[in-house]
């Protein structure tokens, strides 16, 4: 997702949700995204969270760049990609992706890009922990996770 600062550096911003618990477990913002940073953010969360069975992304430069399926490959995670322009093969992101625009790129200003990253992190917590979701029985995110048994997750979505 792309949007702009008052000061006009681009933001780019790059969401990692889980398509079972609709937990959001990043929002990446920069000015670009290239795979180095992929590559990064998929390691910090794959220590944190442990390795999905998939992946499911976009098939953009960055997503499919070698470092970037060498990772996946080593941590036994399976690609998904989704046809360009086919947003119902990726409804889980699309519909969190529409939340983030409405509920917090819309209603907010940033002055900087740091000022974003720090107003977005926020958006994202209140996200997990207290937006209830019609998909989970009106249940946050993290409520959801709560009453799961300590298995690892369905899979991630990478946008």
């Amino acid at each position: 997702m792309f949007d702009r600062a008052a000061n006009r550096q681009q933001l780019k911003c790059m969401t990692v949700i889980d398509e079972y618990t609709r937990e959001c477990h990043s929002i990446l913002v920069d000015g670009r995204i290239r795979f180095g940073k992929v590559v990064q953010e998929l390691s910090r969360l794959v220590s944190l969270h442990g390795a999905p069975d998939h992946l499911r992304s976009d098939n953009g430069l960055e997503f499919v760049a070698t470092a970037v399926i060498r990772r996946l490959t080593e941590n036994a995670i399976e690609t998904a990609y989704f046809d360009p322009g086919k947003p119902c093969q990726n409804g889980a992101d699309e519909s969190f992706n529409g939340k983030f625009r409405d509920e917090c790129l819309n209603m907010e200003w940033f002055r900087s890009r740091n000022e974003a990253r720090v107003v977005i992190e926020v958006w994202r917590q209140g996200y997990n922990h207290h937006r209830p979701h019609s998909s989970l029985n009106y249940l946050t995110p993290n409520e959801s996770i709560n009453q799961l048994p300590k298995a690892a997750s369905e899979g991630a979505v990478l946008n």
